[in-house]
């Protein structure tokens, strides 16, 4: 599954799958893919060239999305980037997971600690 699962990223928002039971309690997977419609086909060759399906359910749904913009900052030399989202007038940071693994892996602390002090840096640069 992580492999389809890694192809399927090139061209979708988003791939997950869930595990689940099939008739006569058979166990397998539902492989879910959120995408444009202009990769649809891809997607489609891709599932019947590397999964045993041989047929796919499409339901198509609507996407709301926050405006945002992207920023980034230095800290002890390296570059963080983040995500910067609005909503009603209020403003909410997210550091990109990638500069978080980063900060973890250089300072030797957790992920979870790397994005506390991520976004602390982030605040703490507007009052400079």
């Amino acid at each position: 599954m992580g492999f389809i699962v890694d192809e399927c990223m090139k061209y979708a928002l988003d791939v997950f799958y869930t595990p689940i039971f099939m008739k006569k309690n058979r166990p397998a997977y539902k492989l879910s893919i959120i995408c444009d419609l202009e990769n649809e086909e891809a997607i489609e060759d891709l599932i019947f060239k590397h999964t045993t399906s041989i047929g796919i359910r499409k339901i198509p749904i609507e996407r709301d999305i926050l405006d945002r913009k992207k920023e980034s900052l230095t800290y002890e030399g390296s570059e963080y980037d983040y995500k910067i989202v609005s909503h009603n007038g209020e403003e909410y940071v997210y550091p990109e997971f990638e500069s978080a693994k980063d900060l973890a892996i250089k300072n030797d602390i957790g992920v979870k600690t790397a994005f506390d002090l991520l976004k602390k840096l982030y605040v703490n640069k507007e009052d400079k």
